[in-house]
């Protein structure tokens, strides 16, 4: 998604390749996990594996669903208390920030945040010649973000909410002497995607967009039961199907 590409570039996040993503070493600071829903008898209401659907038979109207996973950016984030080093805390802001010089590798917070948003460097990717990426060349590496720090192996790294331009919003209302808006910060997978699907904003203000659309009865957040209290929530998605429509004409 479009998503994914902006926080690569707006975060210097390296590309490290099919081969590395196949052990599970991928970068990404956020994903986008598929969902899929059908009518079938036989399966009931247990889990079907992704790679089992195609070889399922009599699939009537299979529907899809997308959803960005990033760091939730918890008020109870686990991977807080067993960081050894405090190199993982919490903003006055109510974000999740990582402390990149203080870090020693130790991956506990990874095993430990149930969102799985965690990524780890294998290798000092800005330097590595076996990774064929912008962040490797002299001359292509001033495309980078001035603003975003390149990280050092042995570093976790994970979604930082694009603290940069959180910053530069502040700094760029005092200098007009004026109090931050709504909507004056943008993050950068927000400004690029096309169905305006993401929201950022202050929720502790009721007239924000984000704080209104907490309030909606559709609103839901991910592994609630675990009371980590993320603070990103999601819309339910409401489909308008005309069979189901018909078969509660019927009933």
């Amino acid at each position: 998604g479009s998503c994914i590409v902006a926080c690569n570039v707006e975060n210097n996040i390296p590309v490290v390749g099919k081969d590395e993503v196949r052990r599970r070493r991928e970068m990404h600071w956020i994903r986008i996990d598929r969902y899929y829903s059908f009518n079938d008898e036989k399966a009931g209401h247990g889990v079907t594996k992704e790679n089992e659907i195609a070889h399922m038979e009599n699939l009537d109207q299979v529907s899809v669903v997308h959803q960005p996973m990033l760091c939730q950016h918890c008020d109870h984030a686990p991977c807080e208390t067993v960081c050894p080093v405090l190199a993982t805390v919490h903003s006055s802001d109510g974000l999740n920030h990582m402390a990149y010089n203080r870090c020693v590798g130790t991956r506990y917070c990874a095993n430990n945040c149930p969102y799985k948003v965690r990524r780890f460097n294998w290798f000092n990717y800005w330097n590595d010649s076996r990774f064929d990426n912008y962040l490797n060349n002299e001359f292509t590496q001033l495309v980078l973000n001035p603003d975003v720090t390149t990280r050092s192996r042995g570093v976790m790294e994970k979604c930082s909410m694009c603290i940069q331009r959180i910053q530069g919003g502040k700094l760029q209302a005092k200098m007009e002497k004026r109090a931050l808006k709504d909507g004056d910060i943008q993050m950068a997978c927000q400004q690029a995607c096309p169905a305006n699907a993401i929201i950022f904003g202050d929720r502790n203000d009721p007239n924000s967009q984000v704080a209104k659309a907490l309030t909606s009865e559709r609103i839901y957040y991910v592994l609630e039961e675990i009371n980590v209290q993320p603070g990103i929530g999601y819309m339910t998605k409401v489909r308008n199907i005309d069979s189901e429509t018909k078969e509660a004409h019927h009933a």
